[in-house]
């Protein structure tokens, strides 16, 4: 067995005295774990740092085995992500979430997501709405996608300001009003009404409780896990810097 990709770097561990276990997300061969066996040289190790862009080469005798990857480097951004307590946290709460996905299952959506927030965590508004709009997709690869396009009482698609709870589906304003106390709030930047302005973090901070919501319901509770812990970390560095900008 032996296939090829551009790979993202999840993380890394020891396995016996040179080699390491490397964790990666590719479009293809989805999240993917294989053995690097000189992964602890001093030549492979900036190169094997979490959130660095590489291509592999994973090969196994047959396929339900570990395998073994081979690593070219891509493209290197781990140094800027740790130069940041945003990217520091923002990436290791992103392979929190991808563990969420079974090993070898393609997401190539999600893969291609990746690729575009791990070079985004400069501007923390712009972190914080792709950091969301990512577990709202990541809900969606799971088969618990929310419906945010229409009414789910009147079937508009304007003026919606509310997400029920119960079903996952918007409500628009007059729909929901008598119900506001237990209906979950939507916030603009997920229906593209930007300002023109920076997210402010009360709407930063309904889109994060939106997603809580329904992770929880759906993903941790049902697996009796918490969630990441990185999560809060990363929220409370979004509403740090917006606070001192």
């Amino acid at each position: 067995m032996e296939w090829t990709s551009e790979a993202i770097i999840l993380g890394t561990r020891s396995h016996g005295e040179r080699a390491v276990i490397l964790e990666v997300m590719t479009a293809q061969y989805g999240r993917h774990l294989g053995v690097v066996r000189s992964g602890r040289s001093k030549q492979m190790q900036p190169v094997l740092q979490i959130g660095n862009s590489v291509q592999v080469t994973w090969k196994a005798r047959i396929e339900s085995h570990l395998g073994q990857f081979t690593v070219e480097p891509v493209r290197s951004r781990a140094a800027q992500l740790m130069e940041t307590p945003l990217g520091t946290y923002g990436i290791q709460f992103l392979t929190e979430l991808l563990r969420l996905l079974p090993e070898r299952d393609p997401h190539p959506y999600l893969h291609q997501a990746l690729s575009v927030i791990v070079d985004e965590f400069t501007e923390a508004d712009i972190a914080a709405e792709l950091m969301i709009r990512f577990e709202l997709a990541l809900l969606a690869e799971l088969g618990f996608g929310l419906e945010l396009q229409s009414c789910a009482a009147t079937g508009k698609n304007d003026d919606l300001a509310y997400v029920s709870p119960k079903s996952g589906r918007a409500i628009c304003r007059d729909a929901g009003r008598p119900y506001h106390d237990r209906l979950l709030a939507l916030p603009h930047f997920l229906l593209g009404q930007g300002t023109g302005n920076r997210l402010a973090f009360s709407e930063i901070e309904k889109g994060f409780h939106l997603t809580d919501f329904f992770l929880k319901r759906y993903i941790y509770q049902p697996r009796e896990q918490s969630e990441p812990a990185m999560r809060e970390s990363f929220i409370n560095c979004i509403k740090a810097q917006l606070s001192l900008d």
